[in-house]
């Protein structure tokens, strides 16, 4: 006898995360929202990866793993999608923590606005160990998110991992790209922007996770080509020209010293003192020489 369709389909690709991957899946399993089936694509990971997930698979059924030599994370993600049963289908990035009530209050939200094909939320931007450095503030509109989609950062309108969509609709319109590597979230979340609404909540329901072999670290480069052409493409689509006056943002990683030291502070800051010496052993490895790394270690070893 077929089974039921669960109403939220879960997609998480997985790449060589075995430090945060656990901790990843089991945000998911805690959800207070239970009907859900969750696909993790094992994206041919060299580390540990795999046998974290098969641990979690062999204990709870809702997780279906799938595991194959490495292809990106578009055809990967495209994969999990094409596997989905779900009305709704959920995003999960598999370094970040979704927050216990997120999928119960994006369910809720996308049967009480039939129009909407994308509800995204704000999140807790944290750093590698997982303490918090800030929050996030994006638009809560669809003209606002739109907008900020159509620029050259347009990738932060929507944290992906905090992404529920309409599955239909992301089958409408093509799903992931497979030229786009990168930015392959803004490129989808536009097309979906072109055939329905998109929101954001406004409550922080992930916490996002910053760590230097993230995609966005270390595939920055690629980022300024990718990004005009997927938004040269959304104006043309939409019959509009492409605004002369747009530029890319020419965002760079932050060096490892000086971004080491912000995650140190912040720690300082909300009292987790040992994330903070840890930060500023990191700094001065980096930079041996720096006054502002010593500063910050004698200020961790102190406590304040």
């Amino acid at each position: 006898m077929p089974q039921t369709p669960p109403t939220v389909s879960v997609v998480m690709t997985v790449f060589n995360t075995q430090r945060y991957v656990g901790e990843a899946i089991q945000s998911v399993l805690a959800q207070t929202f239970r009907d859900f089936e969750f696909i993790i694509i094992d994206d041919g990971s060299t580390d540990r990866s795999p046998a974290v997930i098969r641990e979690f698979a062999s204990r709870d059924p809702r997780i279906c793993f799938v595991s194959r030599p490495n292809t990106g994370i578009v055809a990967a993600a495209n994969e999990g999608i094409g596997m989905a049963r779900g009305r709704y289908l959920a995003r999960m990035d598999s370094d970040d923590v979704c927050l216990p009530g997120r999928f119960e209050t994006q369910v809720k939200y996308l049967d009480a606005h039939p129009e909407c094909v994308l509800v995204g939320s704000r999140a807790t931007v944290v750093d590698p160990y997982g303490s918090p450095v800030f929050e996030s503030g994006q638009k809560l509109a669809h003209e606002e998110i739109d907008a900020e989609l159509l620029g050259s950062g347009g990738g932060w309108a929507i944290v992906q991992p905090s992404a529920m969509m309409r599955t239909e609709a992301v089958r409408r319109v093509g799903a992931y790209r497979g030229r786009h590597n990168v930015s392959e979230d803004q490129d989808l979340f536009l097309r979906l922007a072109e055939v329905g609404r998109v929101a954001n909540l406004p409550e922080p329901l992930l916490l996002y996770r910053r760590h230097y072999k993230s995609v966005m670290h270390t595939q920055w480069r690629q980022r300024e080509e990718v990004k005009e052409r997927i938004v040269r493409e959304a104006y043309q689509r939409r019959g509009l020209p492409m605004p002369a006056d747009w530029r890319f943002d020419d965002w760079k990683p932050t060096p490892l010293a000086e971004q080491a030291r912000a995650w140190g502070w912040a720690a300082l800051k909300r009292g987790n003192v040992s994330v903070a010496r840890k930060h500023a052993l990191t700094a001065l490895r980096a930079a041996p020489l720096s006054g502002e790394a010593w500063k910050l270690l004698v200020c961790a070893v102190r406590g304040r």
